[in-house]
């Protein structure tokens, strides 16, 4: 399983169907390194920093890098949907380490990954 930025925010701020979810079966679970930055970039301030780095070393997630593969998928995926899908680099990146890795994605965002053929998706409701 792939947690989605949206989902690890939600459980940060104290969102109990974000906490269910990912209590629930998914540890230990990975991220992409886009998720981690974009988790901080959604960051109130320090507290939930520290917060963060806390559950993820509780949880023992591991993050996923980019390679050349994941990001020759992502190059394609934003060629291939940009255009017709608005499909964002950050979620091309994620949608591709989720193919690359062949994981599933829980994420409450499933309108930006949908239309992506062979993704497989949990959709998340906070």
């Amino acid at each position: 399983m792939l947690i989605d930025s949206d989902v690890l925010i939600w459980y940060i701020r104290g969102n109990k169907n974000a906490q269910t979810a990912v209590n629930n079966n998914n540890i230990p679970f990975k991220i992409s390194v886009i998720n981690y930055m974009e988790v901080i970039q959604g960051m109130k301030d320090k507290k939930e920093l520290k917060a963060f780095q806390k559950y993820l070393k509780k949880w023992s997630v591991e993050i996923l890098q980019i390679n050349e593969n994941i990001s020759t998928r992502a190059m394609f995926l934003v060629e291939d949907y940009f255009l017709s899908h608005s499909l964002e680099l950050g979620d091309a990146i994620i949608a591709s380490t989720v193919l690359e890795n062949q994981k599933i994605l829980l994420t409450g965002n499933d309108k930006h990954y949908k239309f992506i053929p062979n993704i497989q998706i949990q959709k998340f409701k906070p």
